[in-house]
C-alpha cells in the first residue's frame, strides 16, 4: 500500500491502524447488516467473526477514500452464502431472491442506522446512572435480566419493570429525536 501524502509504501503498523479503525467504527454496522440476513444472533456474531478474518485477510485490496462498509458487507454477504448449508437444518431458511432483497435493502440503511445510533446514545446519556448500569448490564453478551439485577442490587422483579419502563423511555426518545431532526 501506498502512502497517500509522500507515494512511499505505507507502513505495517499505519495499514494495521486503518484496519483496526475501520473495523472498530463500522463493525456494529457490519453485525447488523449480517442480522438482517440470519435471524440467529449466534450464527450471526459467528459469521461477523468471519468476515473480520476475511476482512484483515484482504485488506490491501481495499482503497481508502471507497465506501469501507459497503466493501465489507459484499465479503459478508458472500460468507453468508457459504454458510447457507450450514443453516439448512434450521427452521428458517430464505429463498435466494429473498435474501438478495434484504441484502439490498440492509445496505441502503446505513445513514438511517448511524442516525438511530446516535439517537439512541443521546438518549441513554439521558437515563440515570443506575438505570443505565441496569440496562447494559443486562444487554452484555451472555447477561441475563437476573444477573443483571443482581449486579445493580434489584430484585429480579424490579429489574424487570425498570428494564420494561427504560424501554420504553428509549424508543420514545428516540421516535422523538428522529422526527424533530427530520423537520426542516
Amino acid at each position: 500500500m501506498k502512502n497517500l501524502m509522500h507515494g512511499e509504501p505505507m507502513g505495517e503498523n499505519e495499514e494495521r491502524k486503518r484496519l483496526v479503525s475501520h473495523l472498530t467504527r463500522h463493525q456494529w454496522r457490519i453485525l447488523a447488516y449480517i442480522h438482517a440476513l440470519v435471524p440467529d444472533p449466534h450464527d450471526a456474531a459467528d459469521l461477523l467473526q468471519e468476515t473480520c478474518m476475511v476482512v484483515c485477510e484482504k485488506f490491501q485490496e481495499f482503497r481508502e477514500g471507497t465506501d469501507f462498509v459497503a466493501w465489507a458487507c459484499q465479503i459478508a454477504w458472500w460468507r453468508v452464502r457459504a454458510a447457507r448449508q450450514r443453516f439448512a437444518r434450521s427452521k428458517v431458511i430464505f429463498h435466494d431472491d429473498v435474501l438478495e432483497a434484504v441484502a439490498r435493502t440492509a445496505g441502503t440503511m446505513g445513514p438511517e442506522l448511524d442516525d438511530r445510533q446516535q439517537a439512541l446514545a443521546h438518549c441513554l446519556a439521558r437515563l440515570n446512572p443506575g438505570d443505565r448500569a441496569l440496562l447494559l448490564a443486562r444487554y452484555e453478551p451472555g447477561s441475563s435480566v437476573g444477573s443483571a439485577a443482581r449486579r445493580a442490587g434489584r430484585s429480579v422483579e424490579d429489574a424487570y419493570k425498570a428494564l420494561f419502563r427504560m424501554r420504553k423511555l428509549l424508543f420514545d426518545c428516540v421516535t422523538h429525536r428522529l422526527a424533530s431532526e427530520a423537520r426542516p
